[in-house]
């Protein structure tokens, strides 16, 4: 039982027919709107099940090797981690868009710049 898409050249609408068999299918079909003839048949949009593993190099392979400008555009840091984290359907953790806030601002490369002694603190 096919539904076939098709663009009416009469009211340029786009039309969706479903039909019972393939056989009745191959008749000239009108448009349900305008009634006209002609139709011609469009290509549907179709959807591909992946498996994990194959989302997962997919979403990987776009950014494995980012150039040095994909690091000078502060709004990439984070993008990658949020994404993975999107894909994997797991919320980010309590605290995960402020560590990215700062990341942006530059105040997380500057608490790294500070010397280890002079960040923690001696009791």
């Amino acid at each position: 039982m096919p539904i076939y898409e098709y663009l009416c050249p009469h009211c340029r609408r786009k039309v969706s027919i479903f039909y019972f068999s393939v056989r009745q299918a191959e008749a000239e079909p009108a448009c349900p709107e305008c009634g006209g003839r002609g139709l011609k048949r469009l290509f549907s949009r179709f959807a591909v099940h992946k498996s994990e593993a194959d989302r997962m190099e997919e979403l990987g392979s776009a950014i494995d090797h980012p150039t040095e400008e994909y690091y000078r555009d502060s709004r990439n840091i984070g993008l990658w981690a949020k994404k993975r984290l999107k894909e994997l359907g797991v919320e980010p953790p309590p605290g995960f868009d402020e560590v990215v806030e700062k990341a942006r601002s530059g105040e997380l490369l500057k608490e790294y710049e500070t010397p280890w002694s002079e960040r923690t603190t001696n009791p």
